[in-house]
């Protein structure tokens, strides 16, 4: 069994530690528990490593995040990996901060990177898991909120969260999505 677990985000330092690149923390957290490293590949910093007996492919796209779908697609077909057994973890302002969910399938609801992912590669029916990142911000302020760092009080939690993540994108690998749900969901 293969997966390919997908953290979206945007390169470059100015977006490190940025809300809407989430999913690159998390995809980073699951590679080093791994003892794994990432190789600047085709599209994307790849890496790869085995979760109780599964091959587990990790991208964070170079595209950019309006473009992630170009990567998805890309390694989706290179490893012959089905859309089933992609896992997107993204940032969601329609989720409270501290809150994490998995869904089988679902809309981009406006988030240009799950947009471009539905556009290349078949549709909302893939896994995601959303990353509660909250929605402080004003009317017209959104791109600048998800642009921006986590206040004091959300570092603090940050640590935890991305734990949980990891647990639940390890969870999805080892038994699958309707037991990760059950479990995790609340």
């Amino acid at each position: 069994m293969k997966y390919l677990v997908v953290g979206l985000g945007n390169i470059g330092a100015e977006y490190a530690d940025t809300r809407h690149n989430i999913g690159f923390m998390v995809a980073d957290e699951l590679i080093k528990k791994a003892g794994a490293t990432y190789s600047t590949l085709r599209y994307a910093y790849y890496s790869e490593f085995k979760h109780r007996s599964r091959v587990v492919h990790v991208i964070k796209p170079t595209t950019y995040m309006n473009l992630s779908g170009k990567a998805v697609n890309y390694w989706m077909n290179e490893l012959k990996i089905p859309l089933e057994n992609v896992l997107v973890i993204v940032d969601d302002i329609a989720i409270p901060f501290g809150k994490i969910r998995l869904r089988p399938k679902g809309s981009s609801a406006g988030h240009n990177g799950l947009k471009s992912i539905e556009a290349l590669c078949g549709g909302q029916n893939y896994p995601r898991l959303r990353f509660g990142v909250g929605d402080n911000f004003a009317k017209g302020r959104q791109v600048d909120y998800v642009l921006s760092g986590f206040d004091k009080d959300e570092l603090m939690e940050l640590p935890a969260l991305i734990e949980q993540s990891v647990e639940m994108a390890q969870s999805f690998i080892a038994t699958g999505l309707e037991l990760t749900m059950t479990r995790y969901n609340k």
